[in-house]
Parts: structure tokens; sequence; C-alpha cells
């Protein structure tokens, strides 16, 4: 018979969860050197920003680029009312996060400076939105172009999770731009989770930027794509190792990811590892691995392996 949780009573909880059991847990907190994660997370003043929030955010973000793409209806209000609401409210929820964002951790307590400080990144950010959308649009284009299966703009627009996952990066990046903690990684991270592309939110992206099916694909934080350049699933611009400290820890914030030139196709499976460059008009097959510099106009491949049919006999019925 299944249990139903919802009958369960505080007082069976009680007897799983005894003072030992709570103390042991706790004490990993102490052991660990977690005291501060504890004091942040409890403390009202060191709230991390909402996830809810961050899906509010996203919703909004492509409701303002293309209206209808995130559920959105026309109402007896005009186009322009309505793009503007939710701009608006773009606005008023990213500013509380981002406030949130940098308060978490300061241990000075000035709210005021941090939501100063959330109002100037957003207004920075507000200046950039219409370039960022025709941005997009060069992305939706290239995406219509370049897969056969494609009928119309307004398909790639409405269906396609490369676009929905580029418009939320290209935002994400400009907050990592300006150095806002939290929300960029926030971001990107929910794209990847529902769309299987993991796009590190430092990757600068150049335009008609197209990822046909998507799923698997991985570029580095320090990447940088030039114009007109097609991924397919499962290609991974990645880091080839990484330098260490004298104590063992890993050095950070050095450039260890790919540089894809204009004009490149790199097809499925394919692995570009380390900070080195792929020049303009190159072709890269699937499943290549690529750990060396490639010149512009070269087309690389790799043996392709010797397929082997075995054709059996059907079994003779005994009788």
């Amino acid at each position: 018979m299944d249990t139903d949780i919802s009958q369960t009573d505080d007082s069976s909880a009680s007897r799983i969860v005894t003072p030992d059991v709570a103390a042991r847990f706790m004490d990993t907190f102490h052991r660990l050197h977690d005291d501060d994660l504890r004091v942040q997370f409890l403390s009202g003043a060191h709230e991390l920003p909402s996830s809810e929030a961050i899906d509010d955010i996203i919703c909004t973000l492509l409701e303002s680029f293309f209206p209808g793409r995130c559920g959105g209806t026309m109402s007896p209000r005009s186009f322009e009312e309505q793009v503007t609401d939710s701009l608006e409210h773009l606005a008023t929820v990213l500013s509380l996060q981002i406030a949130t964002a940098l308060a978490y951790g300061d241990g000075s307590g000035n709210r005021a400076l941090h939501e100063k400080r959330a109002h100037d990144i957003v207004l920075k950010l507000f200046d950039k939105l219409p370039e960022i959308r025709r941005m997009l649009k060069l992305d939706a284009q290239a995406g219509y172009e370049g897969d056969p299966a494609a009928r119309t703009i307004a398909e790639v627009l409405i269906s396609y999770p490369y676009l929905k996952c580029l418009a939320v990066h290209r935002v994400a990046h400009e907050l990592y731009d300006m150095n806002v903690p939290l929300i960029p990684r926030m971001l990107s991270e929910k794209m990847h989770g529902e769309t299987g592309i993991d796009i590190h939110p430092g990757a600068r992206i150049g335009t008609s930027f197209f990822i046909d099916h998507g799923t698997g694909v991985v570029i580095g934080e320090t990447s940088v794509i030039g114009n007109h350049v097609k991924l397919y699933q499962g290609v991974t611009l990645g880091a080839l190792s990484f330098p260490k400290r004298e104590d063992g820890g890993l050095i950070k914030g050095i450039k260890r990811h790919p540089n894809v030139g204009d004009n490149v196709t790199i097809y499925a499976h394919a692995t570009i590892l380390g900070n080195i460059t792929i020049g303009n008009n190159v072709i890269i097959g699937s499943n290549s691995w690529i750990k060396e510099d490639v010149p512009p106009f070269t087309r690389v491949s790799i043996e392709m392996p010797k397929t082997i049919l075995k054709t059996g006999q059907p079994k003779k019925k005994q009788s």
C-alpha cells in the first residue's frame, strides 16, 4: 500500500529527527567551517536571491524581447503599453534581486547603497536592451537560414531552445561584465537545466549565432565566438587543463577556453579545448578532438571508423 505523505504527523517526524540526529547534522556546519553560510542563510540581511524571482525575470525578459514568447496574450491595451509594462516589471524585480545579491555576504548592512548600485546596473543594462534585441533577431534569422526544417522565423522564436538560452545569456553576460554576483550564473544554470545548453555568462558570443538541436553543448567562461558561427549538439568549447597555485588550489580568472572566428561550423560532439584559436571559415567535423590552433579556411575531420556488419541465420525450431 502506498504511503500518503500528507497524512504523516509531526510526532512521527520527531521520532526520526531526534535531538541526537539534529545535533550531529548541525555539527557538520561547524566542522566544515560553514558558520558564515549559516549566518547568511538565516539572517534577513544576508538573504539569497530568489529562484522563483529568477524564473520571473527570465519569463519577463522573453516577453519583452518577443511578446507572446512566454505565454503573454494581447489585450485591449496597445502593444506599446504591454511591452512597457513588461519592461517596468523586469526593472523592478531585477533591481531587487541584484540588490539582494550585492548584499549577500556583505557585512556592512548598507541596503541603501546596494539598492542604489542595483538601480545603476539595471539602468546600464536597459540602455543595452535595444542592441541585444537586434542581435537576437539576427540569431533567429541564422536559425531559420541554417535549419532546413525551420519553416518560419516565428517557429524559431517560439520553439527553438537555443534562442531562449541565448536571449538569457546575452543579458546574463552584460550583468557578468558589470560584476553582478550570483544572478548571471543563476540565469545561465536555469537555462542549462531547461535546454541542456550550458553557456557560462562570461562567454563572448558574436552575432548571427545558431546552435542546432542544442542538447549537450558546453561553452566555457572565457570562450570568444565570432559572427555567423553554427554549432551542433554535443559540442564542447572547454578548458584543457587548470593551472594551480602552490597550495594546490586552482588559479582562476585566466584565459583558458577557445577563440572561434567568423563563419565557423562545428559539427556534433566535437571537442575543442584550451586557449587556442579556430580561424575564420573553418569547418570542424563530428567527434573531432582539437587542442591546437586551426588555420583559416581549414576542414577538420577524423578518419571514419570501420563498420562491421554480421548477419546471423534464423534459428531452426526444434521439433
